[in-house]
C-alpha cells in the first residue's frame, strides 16, 4: 500500500508538472514496477501491454467515432443544436445555460467524446452567454457539467472501452445510457433554474424568438437525430457491430457536411488531423493506465480495496455507495477513462460475484466517472475551460460547477434506488 501512495503521489507531482497524464502514467508504473520487481520485468510488461492493444482489432472502433465527432463538427451541426435550444429556451432566466446543456446532450449524441464537448460548446454558447452578462461561474459551470454528457451518452468512448475490458455487449451499454442521459440533462436544466432563482444576476434572460424562428431552427438539426438513430437502430437491431456502426457513422456525418457545403479538402484535412491527433492522445492515456495498472495491481492495493469491499458484508447497495466513494476520492487524482482502465480489474469481479448486472455498473461507472471530469484539483473539463477563458480564475470555474455535482450525486443515487433507469431500454431488446 505504501508503494501505490509513493506512486501516486509521484503522478501527481508529474501532472502538476505539466507533463502529459498518459505519459506521466507511463513513467510511474514503468518506474514502480522496476522498484517492486525490476528494470527488465517493468519494460518487457509494459511493450507487451502496449503491443497487445496497438494490434487489437477491437479497438478500431474508437478512433473511427472519434472521425464521426470530427466530421460533425466540421459540418457545424452544434451551432444549429445551439439555435434551436437558444430558441427554445433563451428568453428564460437561465435560458442560454439551460441551452448549452440541452444543445451538449445533442451533440455527445453525435460526438461520443467529453473534451470534445468542452471545447465545441465553449466556442458555441459562450460569446451568446457573455455578450447577455451571464456569470462566469455559471456559465464556465454549465459548459463543464454539460461537457460530461460526453462519455454518458451514446456513442460513448467510455462505454466501449468499458464493454471490450469486460466484454459486454456495448450496443447494450449505449442503449443503457439514454434514459441516464436525459436524465442528467433534466436535473441540469433543475440546477440551472436553482441558481438563477437564488442569484438571478447571474443568468439574465435572453430576447424571444418568434414562432417561425423556433420551428425553422428544429428543422435545421435534423442530421443530428439522423446520425443518432441511425447508429442506435443498427446496433440495436443487428444490422450492423459497433465498430461497423462507427464506420457508418463516420461516413454519414462526411456525406452529410458535403451536402451542407461545410466540407472542403481543408476541411477534410483538418478532420482527419484533429481525429488522429485525439486518437493519438486517447491511446497513450489507455497505454499509460494499463501500465500504471500492472504496477498497482503489484503493489496489492486492488486486493486491499476487495477486501475492504467484501468485509463490509452489508448487501449490494452498501457495496456500491463504498465503490462510489472510492470512486470520487480517485477522481480527484485520476482522468476518466484512466479510472475506467484502473478499476475495472478489481470491481467487476466484486459485483459479478454480489450478482450486479454488468450493464448497470457501467452506467453507474461512467456516471461516476463524468464526476471526476469536474472534481479538483485534476478535473480535466474545468482545466479545458481555463486555457480557453484566460480572464477567469479557476477557482470561478469549480465554484460554478459545484451546484452540479450535487446533481451528480442525486441522479447516481437515484440509479442505485432504481435500476430499471439503465436495465429498461436493454431488456426490451434482449
Amino acid at each position: 500500500m505504501t508503494a501505490t501512495l509513493i506512486g501516486f503521489t509521484g503522478l501527481i507531482l508529474l501532472l502538476l508538472a505539466r507533463v502529459p497524464l498518459g505519459f506521466a502514467m507511463l513513467l510511474v508504473g514503468v518506474v514502480g514496477t522496476s522498484m517492486v520487481r525490476s528494470p527488465q520485468a517493468a519494460l518487457m510488461g509494459a511493450s507487451t501491454t502496449i503491443f497487445d492493444i496497438a494490434i487489437s482489432p477491437a479497438f478500431v472502433v474508437l478512433p473511427l467515432f472519434m472521425l464521426m465527432g470530427a466530421f460533425v463538427t466540421q459540418a457545424r451541426l452544434s451551432d444549429d443544436l445551439y439555435d434551436a435550444a437558444h430558441a427554445w429556451l433563451g428568453h428564460f432566466r437561465g435560458g442560454l445555460a439551460m441551452s448549452t446543456v440541452a444543445a451538449s446532450g445533442g451533440f455527445a449524441a453525435v460526438s461520443g467524446n467529453s473534451v470534445a464537448t468542452v471545447v465545441t460548446m465553449s466556442k458555441v454558447a459562450l460569446p451568446s452567454m457573455r455578450r447577455y452578462k451571464y456569470g462566469d461561474s455559471l456559465a464556465a459551470g454549465t459548459i463543464a457539467a454539460g461537457g460530461t454528457l460526453g462519455i454518458l451518452i451514446p456513442p460513448s468512448n467510455a462505454f466501449i472501452i468499458y464493454g471490450l475490458l469486460t466484454e459486454t455487449d456495448v450496443g447494450q451499454l449505449f442503449i443503457a445510457g439514454i434514459i441516464p442521459g436525459l436524465v442528467t440533462i433534466f436535473l441540469y436544466i433543475v440546477v440551472v433554474q436553482t441558481v438563477v432563482t437564488i442569484r438571478p444576476h447571474l443568468g439574465p434572460r435572453a430576447d424571444r424568438s418568434d414562432w417561425r424562428t423556433r420551428f425553422r431552427t428544429l428543422v435545421s438539426v435534423w442530421g443530428v437525430l439522423a446520425l443518432f438513430l441511425m447508429i442506435m437502430a443498427g446496433i440495436s437491431f443487428g444490422v450492423f457491430t459497433p465498430t461497423e456502426a462507427g464506420a457508418a457513422g463516420a461516413l454519414g456525418a462526411l456525406l452529410f457536411a458535403i451536402s451542407r457545403r461545410r466540407m472542403s479538402w481543408h476541411g477534410l484535412y483538418r478532420s482527419l488531423f484533429d481525429a488522429g491527433k485525439t486518437t493519438a492522445m486517447l491511446f497513450a492515456v489507455i497505454f499509460g493506465a494499463l501500465v500504471l495498472n500492472q504496477f498497482v495491481v503489484l503493489t496489492g492495493v486492488g486486493d486491499t480495496l476487495s477486501a475492504f469491499v467484501t468485509s463490509l458484508d452489508a448487501g449490494p447497495t452498501v457495496s456500491i455507495f463504498a465503490i462510489l466513494g472510492i470512486l470520487i476520492l480517485l477522481g480527484m487524482f485520476i482522468e476518466g477513462l484512466a479510472m475506467i482502465l484502473l478499476v475495472v480489474p478489481i470491481f467487476v469481479p466484486i459485483v459479478e460475484a454480489m450478482g450486479i448486472d454488468l450493464i448497470w455498473f457501467g452506467v453507474f461507472l461512467v456516471i461516476a466517472v463524468e464526476m471526476s471530469l469536474v472534481t479538483p484539483p485534476v478535473g480535466i473539463n474545468a482545466f479545458i475551460l481555463k486555457s480557453m477563458l484566460k480572464d477567469v480564475d479557476l477557482s470561478t470555474i469549480f465554484a460554478g460547477i459545484a451546484p452540479f455535482f450535487v446533481a451528480d450525486i442525486a441522479r447516481l443515487t437515484l440509479l442505485i434506488i432504481f435500476p430499471a433507469l439503465a436495465l429498461w431500454l436493454p431488456s426490451l431488446l434482449r
